[in-house]
């Protein structure tokens, strides 16, 4: 990981040709556009001269897929995160333990539950025994990141000076409090957050040495036939998230409970043999799809969600709601 390789014209430009897929008829995208070599020189040249400040942030709710304060960088910055990520993601990867699926190449939510389901399996005996079943939150995850921590465990797996001052910048350039929180809308931050929760999968994997832990984000399940053991798990959990990273678990979102009552996690209720979509998350695709014809984007999105689960039903409904429509 060498900070000119991050910097450099060559790099820049990739980077543009890979972050512009799908933006093209954004405003700021194509206002950035109009003077691409110019912007891009002038970026390069305060990064080189170690001139380069972050710029605010455009902040704005969102309600799908639940209330979340987004905080958009500039295109210039947005850029320069990309091309952060591009540099950087492929070394921490072979750090990270199998079973962390966020914002990774070849993971995602999809495997996760499938990775999910296949413990499951192997807990219960093919489902011949009791599976229970740890579900944890992490409370405001985001928001509570700790950046004086965080920034340590970078500098322990980078020792590049410019790469850290770097990411410093970016860390710096965001707080919810006083030296917390990173911003929703950074590619950076999903993978920092990454960085920062690997203490916690190590510790998990190599100190409590659990077999059977499922990972995505803020969102974790343990696996067990023996309840009691998920329990004093637990409580090693939350000594080591508090002392160690400042996170605490949401109250009311962790529990012990057997994998065939059904388990809520990463959208689906999960059961033995079969899962179904979150009440929630069906009620928000139904209302979601009836102003919509059947070519829109979310549409088609909650027509491919539904295929990885039990929602032929719902899918009709969508279907039978979106039609055709006609503006004047």
């Amino acid at each position: 990981m060498i900070y000119k390789d991050i910097i450099s014209t060559k790099s820049l430009l990739n980077t543009w040709n890979e972050f512009i897929r799908g933006k093209k008829n954004k405003k700021d995208v194509s206002v950035f556009s109009l003077n691409l070599l110019d912007n891009i020189f002038e970026l390069q040249k305060d990064l080189v001269s170690k001139k380069y400040k972050h710029s605010d942030y455009e902040y704005f709710k969102i309600s799908d897929p639940k209330p979340m304060d987004i905080h958009k960088a500039s295109v210039r910055d947005r850029l320069l995160h990309h091309a952060i990520c591009s540099e950087l993601s492929p070394s921490f990867d072979k750090k990270f333990v199998y079973d962390c699926y966020s914002s990774r190449n070849f993971k995602g939510t999809h495997r996760a539950m499938n990775r999910f389901r296949y413990f499951a399996g192997k807990v219960s005996k093919n489902h011949t025994k009791t599976c229970w079943v740890l579900k944890c939150d992490v409370r405001k995850f985001f928001a509570t990141i700790d950046h004086e921590i965080l920034l340590n465990i970078f500098y322990r797996h980078v020792k590049d000076k410019e790469i850290n001052w770097l990411i410093k910048e970016i860390i710096l350039s965001f707080s919810t409090e006083k030296g917390k929180g990173l911003p929703l809308g950074n590619l950076t931050s999903q993978l920092l957050v990454n960085v920062y929760m690997n203490e916690f999968d190590q510790f998990v994997k190599h100190e409590l040495k659990v077999k059977y832990y499922v990972r995505y984000a803020d969102d974790f399940v343990i696996l067990s036939d023996d309840k009691r053991y998920l329990e004093e798990l637990l409580f090693k959990i939350e000594f080591f998230l508090k002392s160690k990273l400042k996170l605490s678990l949401h109250p009311k979102k962790v529990s012990i409970e057997t994998y065939s009552s059904g388990v809520d996690f990463l959208g689906w209720v999960h059961f033995s043999g079969h899962r179904v979509l979150r009440t929630s998350t069906k009620n928000r695709a139904l209302k979601g799809s009836k102003e919509c014809d059947i070519g829109a984007n979310n549409v088609q999105s909650y027509l491919g969600l539904l295929k990885h689960g039990n929602g032929k039903k719902i899918a009709r409904k969508i279907e039978e709601t979106t039609g055709p429509k006609t503006s004047y």
